[in-house]
This record gives structure tokens, sequence and C-alpha cells, in this order.
């Protein structure tokens, strides 16, 4: 395997990271930063008002694009694993 190969291996992983962690991550953001807005216009500072909603929807979208997600991570395993007598030889 040469230090090309590595680098495109580990690449690809990243992408498929990324891709996946910020399918969950940007709604939680968005959520955050629509509950931190009514919290500063009601000068209301609960700890749960803005942790419920963030986690709430995180598992909301992981319930809808959870077997996207997952489809995308076996895609890849496969992937990896079949080009492993390229990667080898």
């Amino acid at each position: 395997m040469t230090p090309e190969t590595v680098l495109t291996i580990f690449q690809q992983a990243l992408e498929v990271i990324a891709v996946m962690i910020m399918v969950l991550l940007l709604p939680a953001l968005f959520v955050g930063l629509l509950v931190a807005m009514f919290q500063a216009a009601t000068q209301i500072n609960e700890m749960t008002l803005s942790f419920i909603p963030k986690l709430l929807i995180t598992l909301g979208v992981l319930l809808l694009a959870g077997p996207w997600l997952l489809q995308i991570l076996i895609d890849y395993t496969s992937r990896l694993f079949g080009n492993i007598p390229m990667l080898i030889g």
C-alpha cells in the first residue's frame, strides 16, 4: 500500500464521517439558535429549555435519517472491503 492509497482511504472515511455528523448536528444547531433567540427575547435562563429541544430534534433526525446514514456507512464499508485485493496487491 502506498501512502497515497492510505490518504485516499482516510479522506473518504473523513468525508463519510463529516456527512453523518452534519446531518445530525445542523438541525440541532438551528434549533439551539431558535431557542437562544427565544431565551434572549423573554430573558428566561433555564438550561433545560435549551437542552431538551436539541435532544428531541437530534433523536427525531436520527429516527428519520438513520436508515440513510446506515446505508452510507454500509456502502463505504462494502467498497473498502471490496477494494482489499487491489490495495494489497
